[in-house]
């Protein structure tokens, strides 16, 4: 599993990142196949070989994680993992809340992992 400074050499992967992706979204687009194409969704999935890379903030543990998931309609793969500084992880409870889940990466979040990847 990759950490944050490898994560940052992996150019392609990074540029294959869907900033919209949302843990529900990806449900929708591989685990619910047919509710796709009239839907107005961003991705028609037609096979396993269809993937999405997106990022989550897990929350079940004590220390809330952030993940970059590979998505196809078989599996999901958590293909990176890191702790987010201080700052960032107290304005993600702000917002958030200090619920047990998986979240979408949002607001300062997002902006502090596209900094961080130079992905913005």
């Amino acid at each position: 599993m990759l950490h944050l400074e490898e994560l940052k050499k992996e150019r392609k992967l990074v540029n294959s990142i869907d900033w919209d992706m949302t843990p529900e979204e990806a449900v929708r687009q591989y685990l619910e196949w047919g509710n796709n194409n009239w839907t107005g969704g961003n991705h028609a999935v037609r096979s396993k070989n269809d993937v999405s890379y997106y990022f989550v903030v897990n929350t079940w543990d004590e220390t809330p994680k952030v993940y970059l998931v590979k998505r196809n309609s078989e599996d999901a793969e958590e293909l990176a993992e890191f702790e987010m500084p201080h700052n960032i992880k107290e304005k993600f409870y702000d917002y958030a809340g200090r619920f047990k889940g998986v979240f979408s990466v949002e607001g300062d979040v997002r902006a502090w992992l596209q900094d961080e990847l130079d992905a913005g």
